[in-house]
């Protein structure tokens, strides 16, 4: 079995949760590549009693690797995703971030967790992503033109609002007069999304939502559509320019550069443990009956 490992920032005590995972894989005699930065990372703390020189990194992924660890948070799992593609190479998150919606695997249960996944006791969660048009066609998108949780329209430099024309399969909704405008998976629901007011959407479903950033139009609300759509966006404002997101990558564009946002022509597959679920992470991480009256 071939696993590589990555994670974006080093928090305190991480390489106590690193050591574990490196002990439960090393013990299985897997083979293990780290992320060439991810590695210069754990070689300045040099708090590890394993040897990491015998570890090989890496700086691409290819169809060989069978997981792939995220170490973190959720928007290591986003970032992830950028190495992962469409190699179809299932992600398995380790949460040692904070709230963690995608990586569910805790890290008081590192050990235990990895062990089960090795012996194939799990099920994979497949996510729909999202890609991108631009009229004229920019190819600074290209590369990466796949979101996982959202993609998003922003004002730049000013405060002023800007005005968001919204189709969907070229038929004209509304022009929302907003700071910007989401359009979320059904996973990208508990992130962005959600904190802007809009619906939590268990990730099987296959739809798309559209959630305005303050939107100025008081009726304006989330609205959900079905997966297939194909929905256009045409942003003008004060500025010259304003910002278009896939997760946390960002780009100016001109104003007046139409976007046409529809579903990604792959999924990603996500780990998740066989006690685990959609609903039971909702519990524990929203703390849905925490309430000293339950």
């Amino acid at each position: 079995m071939k696993i590589g490992i990555y994670g974006q920032f080093y928090h305190k005590n991480s390489e106590h949760h690193i050591q574990s995972i490196l002990d439960v894989l090393q013990s299985r005699n897997v083979t293990i590549l780290i992320e060439e930065n991810f590695m210069a990372l754990m070689n300045e703390h040099q708090k590890f009693h394993s040897d990491l020189t015998n570890i090989k990194t890496f700086t691409k992924l290819d169809s060989s690797y069978d997981l792939f660890f995220s170490i973190g948070g959720d928007g290591t799992i986003l970032k992830s995703v950028t190495f992962v593609r469409d190699f179809n190479i299932p992600i398995v998150g380790i949460n040692t971030g904070r709230l963690g919606f995608l990586a569910t695997i805790q890290k008081e249960n590192i050990a235990e967790s990895i062990s089960e996944i090795l012996e194939g006791d799990y099920y994979i969660s497949e996510r729909t992503l999202l890609s991108i048009e631009t009229d004229p066609g920019h190819q600074e998108i290209v590369p990466l033109n796949f979101a996982l949780n959202e993609v998003a329209v922003n004002r730049k430099n000013t405060t002023s609002m800007i005005k968001v024309e919204t189709f969907i399969d070229d038929k004209y909704l509304t022009s929302y007069w907003s700071d910007g405008l989401i359009v979320a998976t059904p996973t990208g629901s508990t992130g962005y999304s959600l904190s802007c007011g809009g619906p939590i959407i268990d990730p099987t479903n296959d739809c798309i939502i559209l959630t305005p950033i303050a939107p100025h139009n008081l009726s304006a609300r989330p609205l959900v559509v079905q997966g297939d759509s194909k929905i256009t966006l045409k942003v003008t404002g004060r500025e010259k320019e304003y910002l278009c997101s896939l997760d946390s990558r960002i780009l100016a564009l001109d104003n007046e550069t139409s976007i046409t946002i529809k579903k990604a022509p792959f999924k990603i597959k996500l780990v998740q443990l066989t006690e685990e679920s959609f609903v039971k992470t909702l519990r524990k991480k929203l703390l849905w009956g925490e309430d000293k009256r339950n």
